[in-house]
């Protein structure tokens, strides 16, 4: 991304800071564990390989 990443926690956050977050831009999909935002590792992946990784965690139930 050639922009600062506008990063969003998971609508299921319960509120304890264990989550995920994702930044989507036009080029990658980031994510990272919103326990360590300023010294974690990122994973980002393309636009294609997100919406593969969505569809498949849902198809299989996976959505909690």
């Amino acid at each position: 991304m050639t922009s600062e990443p506008r990063w969003s926690k998971s609508s299921y956050s319960n509120g304890d800071a264990c989550c995920v977050e994702v930044a989507l831009g036009t080029d990658a999909v980031g994510t990272r564990d919103s326990k360590h935002r300023s010294r974690g590792p990122e994973l980002w992946v393309s636009p294609d390989t997100w919406r593969a990784f969505v569809h498949a965690t849902v198809a299989n139930g996976f959505t909690r």
